[in-house]
């Protein structure tokens, strides 16, 4: 139906041929039919009017200045039978003044009122004489239409005295031959129109073929697929065309290899740097954690003018040790190695253990009922939760409240919506709460947290096949949604290995 469509090049070729052909053979046949049309009834009208010029000189011009009626009509049927057969009205006056006529078909047929009344003015007008043309009347002819039948009306008035002859011919064999013409004329035509139809078919498959896998090329290149080509053949516009194509997209793989080269080596960069840095870590924690204890210490050995300068080691160590741990986080969703390890969780339970090992009971209200069961990772919904309910506190507002509800229907997903009592997310900052490293403030870009805690919950929420969403409540405050199946043990190896190819 797409080679149907009234945008459809194809079409419009095939309209266009076809106009261009119809145009082409209406005018041919148009001028055709014209020029036989006249030949025809040029060289008829020419045999008919020289025989009756003649029957007039030969016969007509033989009978008296004043003839009898009897005499016109023998006259009138003698020419009559000439080889063109056409009928014959001679006009006079007898010996006593009265005006008689003679008729070929008798008197009931071909009669004076038949003929027009601008043709017998003509004919009885005298002219002038002059040295090149020394006759006083005239042969004048007409063609006329009588119910629906072509004639051929002429006459004429004897030189010298003597009866006005009129003859009428029809011209129906002519019409009937003319309309034959026309019919095979028009024929003709619709046979062009047909074959100019079936041309442009054929020209527009030969130049829209080269298109059509021109834009297959280009959607299997929109795919993905970078080492798609185009074969070409000729040195046309349609060949330079591919080559162009072609050239393209071989330029375009090797950006995208070189871009996927230069990807690789930076996240092989990240993942060796934070192991790198896992060492060195190990021993300032432990340093810290002494550190620590001494600032803890009862004894108040620690001097009082490095105390400041003691917590924020600890505070910034403590940070780096998270940073190290999310970029390595990162690198394992990024090289498509994160994989679930699925148990039966309690949702209500895994969401109070989450709650209190990081001494939120205080400033979270919980709304779940216990006995809500899902299959999925306890580690990395641990992850997700802590994000959530972390972020809701530090950048919203107490209390934070933790809703868990189960769509309904067999096989609802579970969702899990996080609100706080906060000023809300500005609309602006919306569609950027889940990018990497993003800060809300450019004026104070560094804080507590990494940036990546709100992208790795929505990477843990990806892999068991879940989404994450924010936005402002109605009753204020922002809300973060989160969607997962009841079981993800029902994602199938392919679309899990897809979903990490896609990130």
């Amino acid at each position: 139906m797409s080679r149907l469509r009234f945008t459809s090049l194809r079409l419009r070729l095939v309209v266009v041929f076809g106009l261009v052909a119809l145009t082409a053979a209406v005018s041919a046949s148009g001028i055709a039919y014209w020029l036989n049309r006249e030949a025809v009834l040029t060289r008829t009208q020419d045999a008919v009017l020289r025989d009756f010029q003649q029957e007039m000189q030969n016969r007509a011009g033989v009978l008296p200045i004043h003839p009898s009626q009897d005499e016109l009509q023998r006259t009138a049927g003698q020419m009559a039978n000439s080889s063109q057969r056409f009928s014959v009205l001679l006009v006079g006056q007898d010996p006593d003044g009265k005006t008689v006529y003679g008729s070929s078909d008798g008197l009931s047929a071909f009669a004076l009122d038949d003929v027009p009344r601008s043709l017998r003015e003509a004919v009885a007008k005298q002219q002038k004489l002059t040295d090149s043309d020394k006759s006083a009347y005239h042969l004048y002819w007409q063609r006329v239409v009588d119910h629906g039948t072509p004639y051929l009306v002429a006459g004429t008035r004897l030189i010298g005295g003597g009866p006005t002859g009129y003859m009428m011919k029809s011209l129906e064999p002519e019409a009937k031959d003319l309309n034959s013409l026309a019919w095979s004329l028009g024929i003709a035509t619709g046979l062009a129109l047909i074959g100019s139809a079936l041309l442009a078919q054929a020209a527009a498959t030969t130049v829209l073929k080269p298109v059509h896998r021109l834009g297959v090329a280009a959607r299997r290149l929109g795919e993905g697929r970078l080492d798609t080509r185009l074969r070409v053949s000729g040195t046309d516009e349609l060949a330079d065309l591919s080559r162009t194509f072609n050239d393209a997209a071989e330029a375009l793989e090797k950006r995208v290899d070189d871009m996927a080269a230069r990807d690789d080596a930076s996240r092989r960069f990240v993942a060796d740097m934070s192991h790198e840095l896992r060492t060195p870590l190990t021993a300032i924690t432990a340093v810290t954690e002494i550190l620590e204890e001494e600032l803890e210490a009862e004894s108040g050995s620690m001097d009082p003018m490095i105390e400041p300068a003691v917590r924020l080691v600890v505070s910034e160590t403590r940070r780096l040790n998270d940073l190290v741990e999310n970029l390595m986080e990162v690198t394992r969703f990024d090289a498509g190695t994160a994989r679930l390890v699925l148990d039966d969780v309690d949702i209500a339970d895994q969401i109070t253990a989450c709650i209190d090992a990081r001494a939120w009971l205080d400033a979270v209200d919980l709304d779940a009922e216990r006995g809500v069961h899902a299959r999925l990772d306890p580690r990395r919904l641990d992850v997700i939760l802590a994000n959530l309910i972390g972020n809701a506190l530090k950048h919203g507002g107490s209390p934070v409240r933790v809703s868990v509800r189960m769509d309904q229907g067999e096989g609802g997903d579970l969702v899990i919506a996080v609100r706080d009592h906060g000023p809300g997310i500005p609309e602006d900052v919306l569609p950027h709460v889940f990018d990497r490293f993003y800060k809300a403030s450019a004026s104070r870009p560094r804080s507590e947290g990494s940036g990546l805690g709100l992208s790795i919950a929505t990477e843990n929420a990806r892999i068991h096949g879940g989404t994450i969403t924010a936005a402002n409540s109605p009753e204020g405050g922002a809300v973060f949604t989160l969607r997962l199946p009841r079981d993800a043990s029902t994602l199938t190896e392919e679309s899990q290995d897809a979903g990490e190819k896609d990130t």
